[in-house]
């Protein structure tokens, strides 16, 4: 029987708010928090990649979480957080203490990185994660980061395991093997799109949602997207997905979240836009082309597009 956890709508992947000297910001992350949920977004993905989450250390990695989840209880939303290790028995110990904390609705965990174990191998991890970790779990289908591929029937096989109720599907690009992942979905299995330039057509094709680092600068517009496609609003759909899908080629022009967090101190939600190495400040040119795009947002109705 599948886990009772059903994934819809746009999930937030939050950054890591630091202050000048590079210390975590509890204050300036609980109003991120806030505003995302408040802005339509169904829930928060907690300890990400946009949250530069391999450079916090284990006490912040803590505050983090407890923030997040404070924020999901008060607005009734879901808490993913972000599990990632290419060993599989730290991994199951992760969950199993994620798990105790009471406060995550399923983890987001990518298939061993670098470890690059094979399909077979993949498939043997996340077995063992959904046996022993105790949480729900969302397979993060992202190659060209982990280095180990998916096909369609390795995701279909491990759609099939109770415990596993979707997919960040981000591979880089809407191809055959995206349809047929699309075209034959396990039961209460769902796709989440993970490529924020594409998940325009993606939700045309028959995504549930997203995981969209981009949604931390414009939440509202990025949920309305997904509730126009699911709605079968496709001009409007079309035309809000081509104006975000500019947004977000201007967010990631250098590596994620550098330009995100500029964006969000320009705009004073964020203290500064500092980040961790190995990560670097973007660049000011590439930060002044993603405030432009920003500003050039149109402005709709929802019966002609949106608002």
């Amino acid at each position: 029987m599948k886990t009772d956890c059903t994934l819809h709508g746009l999930y937030v992947p939050l950054v890591t708010p630091f202050t000048d000297d590079l210390r975590l910001d509890p204050d300036a992350l609980a109003r991120l928090a806030d505003e995302a949920l408040s802005s339509g977004a169904q829930g928060l993905v907690a300890l990400g990649t946009t949250a530069e989450a391999a450079t916090l250390t284990a006490e912040e990695k803590q505050t983090v979480v407890r923030i997040c989840a404070a924020a999901c209880r008060a607005h009734h939303a879901q808490l993913i957080v972000g599990v990632g290790t290419n060993d599989t028995a730290a991994a199951v110990t992760a969950l199993r203490r994620l798990a105790e904390g009471g406060e995550a609705t399923a983890a987001l965990v990518p298939a061993p990185p670098y470890t690059r174990p094979g399909e077979a191998g993949t498939l043997a991890h996340f077995t063992s994660l959904a046996e022993h970790g105790g949480l729900p779990l969302i397979v993060y289908d992202i190659p060209y980061r982990t280095g180990q591929p998916l096909s369609p029937g390795a995701l279909h096989a491990l759609g099939h395991l109770p415990e596993v109720v979707g997919v960040k599907y981000a591979t880089g690009a809407i191809d055959a093997a995206t349809m047929e992942l699309l075209g034959r979905p396990a039961p209460g299995f769902a796709i989440l799109g993970g490529d924020d330039a594409v998940i325009s057509p993606l939700l045309a094709a028959g995504a549930q949602g997203g995981i969209l680092a981009s949604s931390n600068i414009r939440t509202a517009d990025y949920a309305e997207l997904i509730a126009l496609w699911h709605s079968g609003a496709t001009g409007p759909a079309r035309r809000l997905g081509a104006e975000l899908a500019r947004l977000s080629a201007a967010l990631f022009a250098e590596p994620n979240p550098t330009v995100i967090k500029a964006v969000l101190h320009a705009q004073g939600r964020i203290p500064t836009p500092a980040v961790r190495l190995p990560l670097l400040a973007a660049s000011p040119d590439v930060v002044h082309r993603a405030l432009n795009v920003y500003a050039a947002r149109t402005h709709h109705t929802r019966d002609d597009t949106v608002s």
